[in-house]
């Protein structure tokens, strides 16, 4: 694999640092194949452009959300080919749907994590005031 001189690229520790993830999840994202570095140093470390940087931060953002690895690896050939000047008006409806389809299967999963992170707020609420000894009936007590 050559490298392009005229692109800056980041060593894999350097990558790690920036988006937040482990030199292990970085190479294990390489080996299912969901981010492959752009190319490699003459002594062989792993070299990463700002686009793969950005793609591992997309792979990142969707863990959260429970994403299977599939359905990583679809989102990413998806947003690829809309980015391909070759693809055609049908073809970039299609990916367009399937764009919306992701979207909404997006905000479906961030409202359940909305809805778990109000339920964890509660119970942090209730175990600090009890914690301070102030039981349930005792909120207006001095």
């Amino acid at each position: 694999m050559t490298v392009d001189p005229s692109k800056p690229y980041h060593q894999i520790g350097e990558v790690a640092e920036v988006v937040g993830l482990s030199l292990r999840t970085i190479r294990h994202y390489e080996e299912v194949g969901l981010v492959i570095p752009s190319g490699r140093s003459t002594g062989g470390f792993r070299l990463y452009t700002d686009a793969d940087i950005e793609r591992l931060q997309l792979v990142k953002d969707m863990k959260p959300l429970d994403f299977r690895l599939e359905e990583m690896r679809e989102l990413l050939v998806v947003l690829d080919a809309v980015e391909d000047p070759t693809s055609s008006s049908a073809q970039r409806d299609a990916l367009a749907s399937r764009l919306g389809e992701f979207a909404r299967a997006a905000e479906q999963r961030c409202a359940r994590l909305r809805r778990d992170l109000a339920a964890a707020e509660s119970l942090t609420a209730t175990l600090t005031q009890r914690s301070s000894g102030r039981g349930a009936g005792d909120e207006g007590a001095p």
